[in-house]
């Protein structure tokens, strides 16, 4: 593929050219204007009625900026169309200048309008006549608002770090409430006894909440002391069940102990779902009755000290794995928090496309901003600064003999490709007999082998283009159309072609990027400012 799109690139820059006949006129009301006044530029042509015509489009037809392009005026006669298509231009500075040749494709294929010279004329002012007045004071421009996205973003951020110090606050408030973790049953039974009269239910006339609390942490310890689903069941369903477990794990429960407990589960079954009110001295029989039982549930347990012991270690591991994870977690989190602060400082204070290329990254900002190397390429030399080292091309593989036979020299190199990011091409050459170049006619076979490669919607500008060391050349410029096969969507690419003529040889530098990349952009005008050509020696 970089084969062919090198002799394809080759082809473009060749001296070779097809003819065409004139099918285009070139007309325009004056030639003197005075600066910001507009000119009126027209372009004819004549096509049967099945061609298609497409006249240029842009804001600028060289250094001449279009005010305004008027409708195509059409009349037909016989089987022929007479197309005339009418352009206002202006220039706001005075001096002379040229109309370039302008690009018409006729069924695709391009035809190339006149170029014309057109001066501006300064205006004169009399300063004797017209009245003189002071300088007035700079007055502050009115500032812009700023976009809507911007207070969007600050919204986003302050609901943020609101919803990030709600979690810590029920983060932290879970912690400082997490129980204590204990080395028995009986201990833990008995703390959240002791935390439970220090809430105070009773005396806040809270009673339902009272024996719920009371009752679970009966049905807790003997879940964990005696391995029965006593959270689960009801009431007549935990005594059968602990009357099963102690006759299975032959406890000494007394018949009294295990009335007593169910007496107050009962009781707690009553003031949760039939209302009832006990009196303040059964509340206090029945918390009696929780914690002896309790008590003599525990007395009644055979000693495990191995299994007791190695349940106890088991549950300090998990405790601090538990806590290791919530300090990980507060941890990620802080850092989260503090990295979207960041970016969103960024963003409001330089903007999204700042973030986006300094964060994700950007192909040709990591080239614009790198380290650059300034070379010298073929013979004659090209001196050109570029942001990589351009890599000498093969020319005897890559080209046919023929094509070669007219040159006494030929050098390529280059860099990328015509679809990359980014793409700079330098090729000098040298012909063994005197030639005239016509860098119109190279620009025209241009176009048309790029149209053969696939290219569409191929827009020409052209000026003149002057060295740092005062040699001429041609400078065209322009967008164009290409496919990528690999993700099948045309990509719409800009160009820009520096050829030179001097010393009985063709010089040239080629450039492309994407349409509207500002780093691409960057870097074709410093590497346009870069070129320097050596002489023969």
């Amino acid at each position: 593929m970089k084969r062919k799109i090198v002799i394809i690139t080759f082809l473009l820059l060749s001296v070779v050219s097809f003819a065409q006949q004139k099918r285009v006129k070139t007309t325009i009301d004056t030639t003197k204007v005075k600066f910001g006044y507009q000119i009126n530029l027209t372009l004819k042509t004549t096509t049967d009625t099945l061609s298609k015509v497409i006249f240029p489009k842009g804001n600028y037809f060289g250094r001449l900026e279009v005010l305004e392009t008027y409708p195509t005026d059409t009349v037909k006669e016989g089987f022929n169309y007479h197309l005339t298509k009418k352009y206002g231009l202006t220039q706001w500075d005075s001096g002379k200048y040229t109309i370039p040749r302008l690009n018409i494709l006729i069924n695709n294929k391009p035809f190339l309008s006149d170029s014309i010279q057109v001066e501006f004329l300064n205006v004169a002012v009399d300063t004797v006549k017209q009245p003189m007045h002071d300088i007035k004071n700079v007055i502050q421009a009115p500032k812009e608002s700023s976009s809507w996205w911007i207070y969007l973003l600050i919204l986003l951020g302050v609901l943020a770090l609101i919803a990030f110090g709600y979690y810590l606050y029920k983060k932290f408030k879970k912690i400082k409430k997490e129980e204590i973790v204990f080395a028995t049953p009986i201990e833990k039974a008995n703390a959240h006894l002791k935390n439970l009269e220090l809430k105070n239910l009773i005396q806040k006339g809270e009673i339902k909440a009272y024996y719920s609390e009371l009752t679970d942490i009966a049905r807790t310890f003997i879940e964990e002391a005696i391995k029965i689903p006593a959270l689960e069941s009801t009431t007549s369903e935990l005594v059968d069940a602990l009357k099963n477990s102690t006759l299975n794990k032959k406890l000494s429960l007394s018949k009294e102990t295990l009335d007593n407990l169910e007496a107050v589960l009962k009781q707690a079954d009553l003031v949760k779902f039939a209302k009832s009110k006990p009196q303040e001295f059964e509340i206090e029989s029945d918390r009696k009755k929780i914690a002896s039982c309790i008590t003599k549930i525990n007395q009644s347990i055979p000693e495990e000290i191995d299994d007791l012991k190695l349940n106890q270690e088991l549950l300090l591991k998990k405790y601090q794995q538990r806590k290791r994870k919530q300090k990980i977690a507060t941890a990620g989190m802080i850092v989260s928090f503090i990295l979207f602060g960041v970016f969103i400082f960024f963003v409001v204070t330089k903007g999204i496309t700042f973030v986006k290329d300094t964060i994700i990254g950007h192909p040709t900002k990591e080239l614009a901003e790198g380290e650059w190397v300034t070379s010298e390429y073929g013979i004659p030399p090209i001196k050109v600064e570029t942001p990589k080292v351009l890599k000498r091309m093969d020319v005897s593989n890559l080209l046919p003999k023929d094509t070669l036979s007219p040159l006494l020299d030929m050098q390529m190199f280059s860099y990328g490709g015509i679809m990359d990011n980014f793409y700079v091409f330098v090729s000098s050459a040298q012909y063994k007999e005197n030639t005239e170049i016509d860098f119109n006619k190279v620009l025209e076979g241009n176009i048309v082998t790029w149209e053969k490669a696939g290219a569409q919607n191929i827009l020409l500008k052209q000026e003149k283009f002057d060295t740092k060391k005062g040699v001429t050349g041609l400078r065209a410029y322009g967008t164009m159309m290409v496919l990528n096969n690999i993700k099948k969507e045309s990509i719409k690419m800009y160009y820009e072609i520096l050829l030179f003529k001097q010393d009985n040889g063709l010089q040239q530098v080629h450039l492309s990027i994407k349409e509207n990349d500002k780093y691409g952009e960057e870097i074709i005008d410093r590497i346009i400012n870069s070129v320097e050509l050596g002489k023969l020696k």
